[in-house]
């Protein structure tokens, strides 16, 4: 008798069964991103022994302005053939709210697999540039101000707050560098103390260079697959239990920087405080968002608090948030845990937040 886990009543079982991703870099000089997503694709469905002709859907996470070209999501689906052609959808965002969307109409029933990849190349542009183009165009657009520099503020707010401390960021940096060691994908990684790093200079104060993350090109991919055909394709499903996004308000000063409701909220709902938990992968691409997820999802010691090493091992835009679902999904496999969180983010200071439960049986 196939067992699955305890999920809300009319929903059906959804599970990670695949994850494959790039190895990320600060620049891919050498290939565009239906190049550099090929192999991935490849992956992902070797790993499971299946081909593109197996799933019933395919939707994408990515955006236009990294690329500077109009409706680059389309030329990316030569790295997966869609001929003859195939239900396919597209967000403009990371591809964690893909992955949202496939499992939606998985609950509907009508199919059994999804893929779901994100891409993004963070070289070709100036970023402080391109993410500009996301704030409020009347007051904050038109003062161009760059994501560190949001971060910062936030970063100061914790300070003067009495939250935490330069050191709590070093901290964060300093464990995460160093858990980005046992990861083959991983951009950065090093093993220096946090006295160490609080020994550089500051980019924006309060921030140093440790707290903030690299600038990376790189895509990944995720199979879903519902009922018995996960258990088909993989041994150990990763089941997403729960999972739920909100968003804060588009005005920065009308937002508290040293909470993240939307993220409580999307916690709450998803049912992260139903059970223990043993991993959490957090997309926190500045050190500072970690201890304010961490807060707001009611993580404790205990947990293992990305043992990627998260986006500070590497943060390839559109696809870091999908990377955080896709390595909590491996600590299920593995067996290193049987409850997992994963949390993505988007926009400037955690503005949209997604969380998803993931759990063995």
């Amino acid at each position: 008798m196939t067992v699955f886990p305890r999920l809300t009543s009319g929903r059906r079982p959804v599970g990670v069964v695949s994850f494959a991703q790039y190895d990320n870099v600060r620049r891919e000089g050498r290939r565009n991103d239906v190049e550099m997503l090929m192999p991935v694709v490849a992956e992902v469905f070797g790993n499971i022994g299946i081909t593109k002709d197996d799933v019933g859907f395919i939707c994408s996470g990515s955006t236009d302005y990294l690329v500077g070209g109009p409706f680059s999501f389309v030329a990316a689906l030569d790295a997966v053939g869609v001929w003859p052609p195939r239900a396919e959808s597209h967000v403009e965002m990371d591809a964690a709210w893909a992955l949202y969307e496939a499992w939606v109409l998985l609950q509907e029933g009508q199919i059994d697999a999804a893929l779901v990849y994100g891409f993004g190349r963070s070289s070709p542009g100036n970023l402080s540039e391109i993410l500009a183009l996301q704030l409020d165009p009347y007051y904050m657009a038109p003062l161009w101000p760059d994501p560190t520099s949001l971060a910062a503020l936030q970063a100061q707010a914790l300070i003067d707050a009495g939250l935490a401390t330069e050191a709590d960021f070093a901290a964060v940096a300093s464990r995460a560098r160093r858990a980005a060691l046992a990861n083959p994908h991983a951009q950065v990684a090093y093993d220096r103390s946090a006295e160490e790093l609080l020994r550089e200079q500051y980019e924006v104060a309060p921030l140093r260079r440790h707290a903030l993350p690299p600038l990376s090109d790189g895509c990944a991919a995720i199979v879903l697959a519902a009922g018995d055909r996960a258990y088909e394709l993989c041994e150990r499903p990763a089941f997403i239990t729960g999972i739920d996004h909100r968003l804060e308000a588009h005005a920065i000063g009308a937002r508290d920087l040293t909470r993240s409701p939307s993220t409580e909220l999307a916690g709450q709902k998803a049912g992260v405080a139903k059970g223990s938990v043993d991993v959490a992968e957090l997309h926190a691409p500045f050190a500072p968002q970690e201890l304010i997820l961490a807060r707001a999802l009611g993580l404790g010691a205990d947990v293992d608090i990305s043992p990627s090493g998260g986006a500070l091992a590497a943060n390839p835009l559109m696809s870091a948030g999908l990377i955080r679902i896709g390595e909590a999904s491996r600590a299920i496999w593995s067996g290193r845990a049987d409850r997992a969180v994963a949390h993505a983010t988007s926009g400037p200071c955690l503005q949209q937040n997604l969380v998803c439960v993931l759990e063995g049986v």
